[in-house]
């Protein structure tokens, strides 16, 4: 299987004189995210609770020349969020982009899952998506903006083991949707990428902890490997620019196929396969078996 070739979607400076707001975007898709839309003109709004894990995305800023404002803040709380937004419109005049990506995940049996990691999970990828949504939303009223929301192929098919996430980006999805209606008014568009396994640093150590683990999930996708943190930003930017002005309320699924029904008896493309060989050859046809 060839490795991924991410192919740019959008022109040079699609984001120039914009203001993006990106939570966790220090790390990971949000650093990936960050750093596109940085690159394609855009201001860029660098929050999550460690300001240590934005001094990478401040270098590529000062390196390639656009601007990064970093702030603290942990989207759990509500008044921080407040304070935060307001400071970032005071700054930039302004926000035309929100990439709602901070989040919290790890692999727990259901009946081995505290009711405090329940909640954490909850409160940082719903509660948190509400809380920003709504205050950046309030900024952009006036003036029309971007809302993209970071979800997971199972926040509509489940999964065992991470029923704390599943439910908090089933929230998130339902919300996409409500916002979009509620705010399309304001000229607001508000969708959702729906990533499935893509390397990210720190990930794997908590969603695929061995080798044993990542081959298995990387087995689980049809198109034989992980996604790039780069293949998911591209498609977060195309939504979040001018290119898409007329979807809202969508969810985008990048998942190599992973969320697809797997077969119902393993090994059949297999045998198909070997007998058209066989057929080819002159031996038994796949009809006379």
């Amino acid at each position: 299987m060839s490795d991924a070739q991410t192919t740019p979607l959008l022109p040079a400076g699609i984001f120039e004189g914009q203001t993006a707001f990106i939570t966790g975007a220090g790390t990971g898709l949000g650093l990936a995210v960050a750093t596109r839309m940085g690159r394609l003109g855009a201001n860029i709004v660098c929050v999550s609770r460690d300001t240590g894990h934005h001094e990478q995305l401040l270098a590529r800023g000062a390196e390639e020349g656009f601007e990064v404002l970093s702030a603290a803040l942990d989207v759990r709380e509500p008044a921080d969020v407040k304070r935060v937004v307001r400071a970032a419109c005071e700054h930039f005049g302004g926000i035309d982009v929100l990439v709602n990506n901070a989040a919290g995940n790890f692999v727990r049996p259901a009946m081995a899952l505290a009711p405090k990691g329940f909640k954490a999970v909850i409160d940082i990828a719903l509660n948190g998506v509400f809380y920003v949504s709504r205050e950046v939303g309030r900024r952009m009223r006036e003036r029309g903006g971007t809302i993209v929301n970071i979800s997971a192929p199972y926040a509509t098919t489940g999964k065992p083991h991470v029923v704390h996430s599943a439910c908090a980006k089933a929230g998130v999805e339902a919300m996409t949707r409500s916002l979009a209606a509620e705010w399309a008014m304001y000229g607001i568009r508000v969708n959702a990428v729906s990533p499935g396994p893509f390397v990210s640093e720190g990930a794997g150590d908590r969603l695929w902890p061995s080798a044993e683990m990542e081959q298995q999930v990387r087995d689980s996708i049809p198109m034989g490997r992980f996604g790039t943190a780069e293949e998911v930003a591209e498609l977060v930017c195309l939504l979040s620019s001018t290119a898409t002005p007329w979807v809202t309320g969508a969810v985008w699924l990048a998942d190599g196929g992973w969320s697809l029904p797997r077969p119902m008896v393993e090994g059949v493309p297999e045998r198909i396969d070997r007998r058209r060989r066989a057929s080819d050859a002159g031996g038994p046809s796949p009809e006379s078996d």
